[in-house]
This record gives C-alpha cells, sequence and structure tokens, in this order.
C-alpha cells in the first residue's frame, strides 16, 4: 500500500468514501459535480502545515482508503503536540482485509515522526464495531467528549 498526500483530483473519490456509511450519508453531498464548498475545504486543508489529509492506494494505483491527520500545537506539556485523526475510511469492497489496521499503525507513526505525545480520536457512540477495533488498537476511553453544533450550514 502506498501512502500519499491527497491531490485535488483525489477530493471526488475522498467524499464518495466518507459518504459511504449511515452517518455519512447525512451529511455528505456527493453528487457529480461535487460541490465547490469540498474543493474549497481542501484548498484549505492543503495550505495547512498541521493538516495532512492522506490516500491510501492499493497496487493498482486505487484510492482504498483516506484519513485526515490534525497537530495540534498548545502549551500544556511543555508545548506539546496533540494529532488527531479523523474521518478514516477504508473502501467497503475490501474492509476486513486488514487495511484499517494498517492505516492506523501508518498514522500512530507518522505522529511519533511529527513528535505529537498522543493521538486521539473521536467516534460517534452509534458505531459500536469501530469502537472495539479501536480499543483492540490500544486506544483507551479517557475522557468524555462533548460538541456543541453551531448550525453553520443553515
Amino acid at each position: 500500500m502506498i501512502f500519499r498526500k491527497a491531490a485535488r483530483e483525489d477530493v471526488p473519490v475522498i467524499v464518495r468514501l466518507l459518504a459511504n456509511d449511515k452517518l455519512g450519508q447525512l451529511r455528505e453531498d456527493y453528487r457529480d459535480p461535487l460541490p465547490d464548498e469540498y474543493y474549497e475545504a481542501f484548498e484549505r486543508i492543503s495550505r495547512d502545515q498541521n493538516q495532512e489529509l492522506v490516500v491510501v492506494e492499493n497496487e493498482l494505483g486505487e484510492i482504498i482508503a483516506t484519513l485526515q491527520l490534525s497537530f495540534i500545537p498548545y502549551l500544556t506539556y511543555r508545548g506539546g503536540i496533540r494529532a488527531q485523526i479523523e474521518a478514516v475510511r477504508v473502501r467497503e469492497e475490501v474492509r476486513g482485509a486488514g487495511i484499517g489496521q494498517q492505516v492506523f499503525e501508518w498514522a500512530i507513526q507518522r505522529a511519533r515522526e511529527r513528535n505529537a505525545h498522543v493521538l486521539q480520536l473521536t467516534t460517534d457512540k452509534k458505531r459500536p464495531e469501530a469502537i472495539r477495533f479501536y480499543e483492540k488498537l490500544g486506544f483507551e476511553a479517557t475522557h468524555e467528549g462533548m460538541k456543541l453544533h453551531l448550525d453553520l450550514l443553515s
């Protein structure tokens, strides 16, 4: 597998992966042509040195997975860096083949390379199978997360 920085032409494939689950169908707008907001978001991500939008290709050059790593610098932990992994998706027809585990192993190594002291994630409580998967990888539910949706899309 090849892990590489996403390119603009990868955006439709990434959005299709994000939309290909029960929760993603509710929040993504995958269609052809893709709404401009996705390309605008890609440009913002690409310009930010603390963001890494990554795609994973198989030996045929097909995108089979994606993830986004955010590196958050802050003052605590003596000016530490917190890595956040989000939007991990594996193409439906290759799920169960160990790709998700390889994606996380790569992300853990990348967080170490960037000197992050912790790799964190959030997951929806409606995804019990994902929670079990993350626990198997060594992630622990040490904090209670909370969100305030700001209704920016209304």
